[in-house]
């Protein structure tokens, strides 16, 4: 860690360079990759993770991403306000469906129908109960049953938690303002030159990249081309994670955290999401191996130590807006890390990118809405943390 702060403030001049006079904080990390390695201690570790990262988990959720994209195309968009004036409770479970599907746009589809006074307050409760944002994809692409059992769980629990909020009587609808308008979540940035030729990077080497990780997932034997393919991956991770920086100006938290506006090109929507969850998988991954180089902090032992406390910790974490803190958790579950309670408790609890467009138009209902999931995070983290105990 001491030779990691040495470098920062021997290197001010490529921080300064990198860092443009609009001050996009995500170039931070791209930033801080370049020092890492230019740094003869640091250089081998960083090209491992980033590698790992790459051939891991990149090329997982890319592959996972586009098999999403391939069906969700071809699936009818469900329209809540027809279910919901059928049966109350049909509108409930037909928002929990769309949160638990992977990603935030079923979530926002359901706030802004809210915002329209179309869906219920017992909805929204429903749907960011049930959401986990992108970080499914990311534990879809790793580890596909452990996926599965959280998104029918969040399924389960947000139903519950929607029908619960109606049978307490603390359903309601938005109140619309007509003077009230869309806020626009992430300014968009325009660099169609580096989109158009990472959209060709993906086309044409997803099928290599997917048997290489294959490969590697079952433990066959590329030692001979373990060189080459650690700077390749290390590269590709890299390549990920600046142009996720450069897509968005990255002014405030939320242009930090949260996914890409949806694009009308589904490669392009691939390539954004798929460098989403890479640049915030590279920062979980760098930060722990740092802690454990540089601190001596080993987070598995700590956590083994003090279990009890992870999902408590990781329901905090969920209570952030945005899809990056949860993606996180996630990496660190993956890592074996958290324990599966853990992961639960922050898949309920967090809302992802739909809080962001609550907040602007329902600021007390979102609040009201993170408060009761949290609820329903704390009863399935501690159930599952205790009943998997005995």
């Amino acid at each position: 860690m001491r030779t990691l702060l040495t470098h920062l403030s021997s290197n001010r001049l490529v921080l300064g360079t990198l860092l443009p006079r609009y001050a996009n904080k995500r170039l931070v990390l791209p930033a801080l990759l370049l020092v890492a390695l230019a740094s003869p201690s640091l250089s081998q570790l960083t090209v491992n993770t980033l590698s790992d990262a790459f051939f891991q988990v990149t090329v997982f959720v890319a592959a996972t991403l586009y098999l999403y994209h391939f069906f969700a195309a071809r699936l009818p968009e469900l329209e809540l306000s027809h279910l919901q004036a059928r049966s109350p409770a049909l509108g409930v479970f037909a928002a929990a469906i769309l949160g638990a599907l992977p990603g935030c746009g079923g979530a926002i589809i359901v706030v802004t129908q809210y915002t329209k006074g179309r869906a219920s307050f017992a909805t929204i409760v429903a749907v960011l109960t049930a959401t986990m944002g992108d970080a499914a994809f990311l534990l879809l692409a790793t580890k596909p049953l452990e996926g599965l059992a959280i998104l029918l769980l969040s399924v389960v629990v947000g139903t519950l938690s929607g029908l619960a909020v109606q049978a307490l009587k603390h359903d309601h609808y938005h109140q619309v303002k007509p003077e009230t308008q869309a806020v626009k979540v992430v300014e968009d940035v325009d660099h169609t030159l580096l989109q158009k030729w990472s959209g060709y990077f993906w086309h044409w080497l997803m099928l290599p990249l997917s048997a290489i990780s294959l490969l590697i997932a079952f433990n066959v034997d590329l030692s001979y081309f373990e060189p080459y393919l650690n700077y390749f991956g290390a590269a590709g991770a890299f390549m990920a994670v600046t142009l996720w920086a450069m897509s968005s100006l990255g002014n405030n938290y939320q242009q930090i955290t949260s996914e890409e506006p949806v694009s009308s090109s589904r490669v392009q929507s691939i390539v954004q999401d798929t460098h989403f969850v890479t640049a915030w998988v590279v920062a979980s991954f760098m930060c722990y191996e740092l802690a454990v180089l540089g601190l001596g902090l080993d987070l598995k032992v700590w956590f083994s130590t003090h279990a009890v406390y992870a999902p408590l910790i990781a329901l905090l974490i969920g209570m952030l807006p945005g899809c990056g803190p949860q993606i996180v958790v996630t990496s660190l579950y993956l890592q074996g890390i958290v324990p599966f309670s853990a992961l639960a408790a922050n898949a309920i609890s967090n809302d992802g990118d739909a809080l962001f467009p609550a907040i602007a138009m329902a600021p007390k209902a979102a609040l009201q809405a993170t408060i009761y999931s949290t609820i329903p995070a704390a009863i399935v983290g501690y159930g599952l943390y205790f009943g998997l105990a005995l």
